[in-house]
């Protein structure tokens, strides 16, 4: 089984990662030994993605290093760019927009992000929020009321300190037939449009690369990392992950902290060597 492993292993030419959770370790860095494999690899001709429910300028800040050979999947799948291109951007209708804000405003403890192609808002009364929102968009800004702002906005994710699943989804979960309602972590939930979602943004990386599931391994962790599991024959829940990703991955792998990432990518340089 392990040689059949190998020998499918060695017709990858697509790496797509989750970065929180998996990527990222528990401080939220990226190790050397990912940027030593990833070279060894790039030279070899492996594309990579790191897909993400984070920001798009923040996705970039943690990989600088790379930032120009990687194609980036940005909150949720909502926006894809590589390079100087934007591949796909998929806005929030507006009137579902304000529904969700007027639910969620109501809700105790709830701090919502209106998230822009390059740009997360809060209101100016959530600055204690602001710690904790600068590890995830480094572009943000205030404003007095999130239901009047008329520009375009990606996606509205909902922090909760306590328990997303708990005190969050409950809430939002109404919203579900008309938009992507998702548990991206512990302590967010992010609603966007139906088909913002990484399943569908990896899809269109595909499609424009011309490379196959069968030609893919994907890494995550979390219930934002679902659809695109289903895009790749090389799908890897990190030993962290929630049990709704083990159900669906086909591989396991060691945890973030463990380089669980990392030892995927070297079992693939050693095949392609």
């Amino acid at each position: 089984m392990q040689e059949l492993f190998s020998m499918e292993l060695s017709k990858v030419k697509l790496v797509v990662t989750d970065m929180d959770g998996t990527l990222l370790n528990s401080k939220h860095e990226v190790s050397e030994r990912f940027f030593e494999v990833y070279h060894k690899l790039r030279a070899k001709g492996i594309q990579f993605v790191a897909a993400s429910g984070r920001q798009y300028n923040n996705i970039v800040s943690k990989l600088v290093p790379i930032k120009d050979d990687l194609i980036f999947i940005a909150e949720n799948g909502g926006i894809v760019i590589n390079g100087e291109e934007e591949w796909l951007h998929i806005p929030l209708d507006e009137s579902l927009k304000n529904r969700v804000l007027t639910v969620v405003e109501n809700s105790p403890d709830m701090y919502p992000v209106l998230c822009t192609k390059n740009m997360a808002y809060i209101r100016k009364d959530h600055t204690d929020f602001v710690g904790l929102l600068q590890e995830y968009y480094t572009q943000f800004g205030y404003l007095d009321s999130l239901v009047t702002f008329a520009d375009e906005v990606i996606k509205i994710a909902v922090f909760h300190e306590q328990d997303s699943e708990k005190y969050i989804y409950p809430v939002v979960r109404q919203f579900e037939n008309e938009s992507m309602v998702k548990v991206s972590g512990q302590q967010w939930v992010d609603l966007s449009h139906i088909d913002a979602h990484k399943g569908h943004a990896l899809k269109e990386v595909q499609t424009r690369l011309n490379i196959s599931p069968d030609e893919t391994i994907v890494f995550g962790d979390y219930n934002n990392d679902l659809e695109m599991m289903g895009e790749s024959k090389f799908s890897f829940a990190m030993a962290n992950a929630h049990p709704n990703v083990h159900a669906v991955a086909r591989y396991t792998t060691a945890s973030n902290d463990a380089y669980g990432v990392e030892i995927v990518l070297e079992k693939l340089l050693a095949t392609l060597s």
